[in-house]
Formats: C-alpha cells, sequence, structure tokens
C-alpha cells in the first residue's frame, strides 16, 4: 500500500514538474519570414524587453518559413495556432475553405525595393520603360507590387519586361549577370548591398499604404483563448511602439534576433520605420483593399473577401478598435 502512495505520489511530482516546466517554457508562434525579413520586429523586441510576458504569456520562440500558404499551414497545425501572416496568404486560405480570423493587422507598407547597378540608367521608377525587372515568383506579393506600380504610372504590360528570378538572392544573381536591369530587395537586404548596388525604386515612395500581413488564429482557439491571443497583440503593440521610439535599440535587437550584423540592422530598423511600415493592430480596411486590388492584377483572387467574417476585432485593446 505504501508502494503504491509513493508511486501516486510520484506520479503527481512528475505531472506538476512537467505542469511548471510547460508553463516555463512558453508557447511558440509563426511569424513569416521570421530570420530574412523585417516582419518580425515586433516580436523579437517583444520577447526581449519582456512585453509579452508583461502583457501576460510567456513566448519560448518563433517558427517561420518562406511566406505565402506554408506560414498558414503552419498556423493551422500547432498547438498554438496564431501567426502573422501575408494578407495575399491569409485571404486565399480563406477562400480554399480554411476558417480563420484575421485579429490584428501587422505591417501597414510596402516593403519591397528595387535594387539596381550603380551605373545603370535607372535613376528613379519613370526610367524603368523598356527594361527588365525581376520579381520573385507568379501571383507573389512583389509581381502584384510591380503590376500596381506600372497601372500608377500607366504603363502597359507589354512595355516592362517582367522577370521571374526565384528567391532574393537569385535575383541578384540576375542582375550582376545581366538578366535583369533591376532586382527585387527589401530590408535586410537593400542595406546589405548598400554601396555595391543602389536602391532604384521603392514601392512606398509610390504606392499608397496597404496592408501586407495580418495576425491570424482560428475561431475556435479565439474562444478558447482570448486572454492569450489578446496578451500577444497587447505586447506586440507596445513593442512596436517602444521601437519607433528607440531605432538604434530596436536595431541591435534585431541584429541579436537574426544574426545580423549590428550596423545593417540597425540601418534596416531605420529605412523601414520611416515608411511607417509596422501597425500597432489596428484594422484599416482601405489598406487591406489596396493589396486586393494587386491581387486582382494577376489574377490571384476573383471577388472580394468578406471583411465583416474575417475580421475579429474584439481582442484588440480598446484604442484600436474603432
Amino acid at each position: 500500500m505504501r508502494k503504491m502512495l509513493t508511486a501516486a505520489a510520484a506520479a503527481v511530482a512528475l505531472s506538476f514538474v512537467g505542469s511548471l516546466a510547460a508553463q516555463a517554457q512558453g508557447v511558440q508562434i509563426s511569424v513569416t519570414h521570421w530570420g530574412s525579413q523585417l516582419y518580425g520586429l515586433p516580436y523579437a523586441v517583444a520577447m526581449e524587453k519582456g512585453f509579452f510576458k508583461e502583457a501576460g504569456i510567456e513566448v519560448s520562440g518563433v517558427l517561420t518559413s518562406k511566406g505565402g500558404g506554408t506560414t498558414v499551414r503552419n498556423v493551422f497545425a500547432s498547438d498554438f495556432p496564431y501567426g502573422e501572416v501575408a494578407l495575399p496568404a491569409a485571404v486565399a486560405a480563406a477562400a480554399e475553405g480554411f476558417d480563420l480570423r484575421i485579429i490584428h493587422a501587422g505591417t501597414v507598407a510596402h516593403s519591397n525595393i528595387w535594387m539596381t547597378k550603380l551605373d545603370s540608367p535607372i535613376k528613379t521608377v519613370n526610367d524603368i520603360k523598356g527594361r527588365r525587372i525581376g520579381f520573385t515568383s507568379p501571383r507573389s506579393v512583389s509581381q502584384t507590387t510591380m503590376f500596381m506600380i506600372l497601372d500608377k504610372l500607366g504603363l502597359k504590360r507589354d512595355e516592362v519586361t517582367l522577370v521571374s528570378t526565384g528567391a532574393i538572392g537569385a535575383g541578384f544573381t540576375a542582375l550582376e549577370s545581366g538578366g535583369v536591369d533591376a532586382t527585387l530587395a527589401s530590408e535586410p537586404q537593400a542595406s546589405m548591398y548598400a554601396g555595391k548596388y543602389r536602391i532604384a525604386f521603392a514601392a512606398a515612395d509610390i504606392l499608397p499604404p496597404v496592408t501586407q500581413t495580418v495576425g491570424v488564429t482560428t475561431p475556435e482557439f479565439l474562444k478558447k483563448e482570448p486572454k492569450k491571443l489578446a496578451a500577444l497583440i497587447a505586447g506586440r503593440a507596445k513593442a512596436v511602439e517602444w521601437s519607433y521610439a528607440n531605432l538604434e535599440e530596436a536595431g541591435k535587437i534585431l541584429s541579436k534576433a537574426y544574426g545580423l550584423d549590428e550596423k545593417i540592422a540597425i540601418s534596416a530598423v531605420r529605412n523601414m520605420a520611416a515608411t511607417k511600415f509596422w501597425g500597432r493592430g489596428d484594422m484599416d480596411v482601405a489598406p487591406m483593399n489596396e493589396m486586393i486590388k494587386g491581387l486582382k492584377l494577376v489574377d490571384a483572387i476573383k471577388g472580394d473577401p468578406d471583411w465583416n467574417k474575417l475580421i475579429d476585432r474584439s481582442l484588440l485593446p480598446a484604442d484600436l478598435r474603432s
């Protein structure tokens, strides 16, 4: 009998220790292009500065992918189904039958930049007629953005040759070999290549604001864990505010989280902050619709999303709900 009690006590103790370990470990979330593009800055800052913990949730790590539908699938497969994903991927997933909710906006300005050689005749976006311009892949955000730029300039599709180069790194290889006259970049790539190449034009200087990424979850998880999700949103929002007020320190945090050279990370943060890239989470439908217009240009979507169904503002801080 005593042995049985001892075994039972040991089991309870192990269960308790396991529970404490799980609490200490925290949750893992998904963020598109974590480690390679700057969508993840607020999460890096919130983890480093303790803003998530202060809001009521422990975040132990970030899962990532190359973006698109992969990030959305990661969210649905996770034990903690939350992630910041590309708005086009969220809309496409909803159209394919994934039942999801957009619970906050993420980045709210164009991140796409096109770089060219130092001696290139492309001085501004007005010089792209008759040139070969690189983008990543068909129906990508970069192709969408280029189509929007062409429309803005009043150029026909056949007046500029758009070249799919694949990954951003491959685009620079194509630029160096003469396969394209300008190629897609973003940050931190623009800061990495400063001096070797120069910026030809940036989408944020040409087009209206656009929602690039959004935070998503499932309706079931929203009902099950509203406090944890609200804490994530609040921690991220505080990190955005703090980052704009402390750009150099935010760059140092990004450097640590991404394994970037510190000077490059600080430059990248400063450059994206100038475009007001990161939003606190409030959801304005107008810049979301700008993205939808672009998606229609590349035949990536038909019809308009039902924002009333997809958007749930209930977890936003009170000042961001309107």
